[in-house]
């Protein structure tokens, strides 16, 4: 039987005494959840290896096979993290949760967006994401990702509107009325 999330993650948490834990073990740098994370990415890293390969870890093999790691620094939105991955001696193996030269998870890039979006300056959001995170972040790797979604918000703006839009305007006031010798609310 399938388990759901939920029940994962309960049970990956059911042996931890989070009366002991100080906030910062639990969401600063090398805290649970950015070991958690770590451990997720490698783990799902490692599952599409197999994938790629077609055999479990310490099978044999026949032609490709597995050729160690090499580790790689990521930022996430809960600090960066150094994670493991996988290669393969044909060096064909090219993962997906985490792509090549990606430096940083595309939920990193929605809050770049987003704070972009409530008119802060790219300093801001570096001073911001450095204060909240503990990650360095250049002020041209904020702009390249602002830059991304400009073509997108351009042909948004420039997208043909309909001749007439339907609105409809709901208004009323409320008064104390009596009913049936009661005194309640009433929308007029």
């Amino acid at each position: 039987m399938a388990m759901n999330n939920e029940e994962i993650i309960k049970e990956l948490l059911k042996d931890v005494d989070f009366k002991k834990l100080t906030p910062e073990q639990i969401t600063g740098q090398n805290g649970l959840i950015q070991q958690l994370t770590k451990k997720i990415v490698e783990t799902a890293m490692n599952a599409e290896m197999t994938d790629h390969l077609g055999y479990e870890k310490n099978s044999v093999s026949t032609g490709n096979y597995r050729n160690g790691k090499s580790s790689k620094k990521v930022i996430t939105s809960n600090g960066e993290i150094e994670i493991e991955i996988p290669r393969d001696r044909n060096g064909e193996f090219n993962p997906q949760i985490i792509k090549k030269h990606q430096k940083r998870f595309d939920m990193f890039d929605d809050k770049i967006i987003s704070m972009y979006a409530r008119g802060m300056t790219t300093r801001d959001i570096q001073g911001h994401l450095e204060e909240i995170y503990g990650v360095e972040v250049s002020p041209d790797l904020i702009s390249n990702v602002t830059n991304e979604i400009m073509k997108e918000v351009i042909e948004w703006q420039s997208r043909p509107l309909d001749p007439v839009y339907p609105i409809v305007y709901l208004d009323a006031i409320v008064i104390k009325g009596r009913t049936d010798g009661k005194v309640a609310n009433k929308s007029v």
